[in-house]
């Protein structure tokens, strides 16, 4: 997976600055960080996006991602966390390499949530439920 620039980061080809790894992933800061501090947490092993990654897999991306997010607690003193896991382009992905955006948040960081929220009709509510069950 030569042209992943993820796969190169874990083949030290590309250079990072690692915030936490084990067996299976490996967390490092963002170089397009939304706030200082930003973490991406990556599975060593490639998986474009979560269709195609195995559980196991995808369950020890979460566990490290859970983890850097308590590191950054931590360390950084931020006020909340914030955690994002995009896929294909549609999904806002940009690097076809499953990852998990771990962000941390402080009160006035000015980020901004990426929908408005608003009440769904009882009948866009039930035609979804019936094509997500059909």
């Amino acid at each position: 997976m030569a042209e992943c620039i993820f796969c190169g980061i874990l083949d030290g080809s590309i250079p990072s600055r690692k915030v936490y790894e084990d067996e299976e992933t490996l967390a490092f800061l963002d170089v397009f960080p939304a706030v200082s501090g930003h973490t991406l947490v990556i599975p060593k092993k490639h998986s474009a996006d979560i269709h195609s990654i195995d559980e196991r897999s995808f369950v020890a991306v979460a566990k490290s991602a859970k983890k850097v997010a308590d590191i950054l607690t931590a360390k950084l003193g931020c006020d909340g966390i914030s955690i994002f896991q995009m896929n294909r382009e549609a999904g806002w992905q940009t690097v076809s390499h499953l990852h998990m955006h771990v962000i941390p948040r402080f009160n006035g960081d000015n980020l901004q949530k990426p929908w408005k929220v608003a009440s769904a009709t009882e009948e866009s509510l039930e035609t979804s439920h019936r094509r997500i069950l059909s």
